[in-house]
């Protein structure tokens, strides 16, 4: 049976809790993931207790294992860019197809205050739930990298 459980600043999540979503995320989110180091800053700074940052993990657990997790942080803005941002979502390889991520997603959307912003590749399976719950395509993301 799988039960959903969230982490925000108010828990005082520990190194270890963090290392082990990281651990997860990074093996899970496979060639649409980051280094393990820069899902940890994510980490740190969804589950600050410093007013200038925040956010939150949707956690799917079965048999005490992570068969799935979500990262949101806050953006600290509003109207001309969402509130929050859905930083990573994966589910394990394993237990795709039965709805984890779904219910994460649901769970996540409850829990947000204002808009959220996500940014997904193209090929990437994930976009057609994303599609399924509201999510449209209303720009194009461009960067620079320096």
């Amino acid at each position: 049976m799988i039960k959903l459980e969230t982490l925000s600043a108010i828990d005082n999540a520990t190194f270890l809790q963090k290392n082990e979503i990281a651990e997860f995320l990074f093996e899970h989110l496979g060639k649409y993931g980051d280094p393990k180091e820069d899902i940890m800053k994510c980490l740190d700074y969804a589950l600050d207790q410093g007013l200038h940052a925040g956010g939150f993990v949707v956690l799917a657990r079965e048999k005490g294992e992570i068969v799935g997790a979500l990262v949101m942080n806050k953006t600290g803005m509003s109207g001309y860019i969402p509130e929050n941002i859905l930083v990573y979502i994966a589910v394990d390889a394993s237990q795709r197809g039965k709805g984890i991520g779904g219910k994460i997603m649901d769970m996540a959307i409850k829990m947000a205050n204002g808009g959220i912003a996500l940014h997904v590749e193209p090929d990437n399976p994930a976009k057609k739930l994303y599609e399924r719950l509201g999510f449209t395509n209303k720009y194009l993301e461009m960067r620079l990298t320096k």
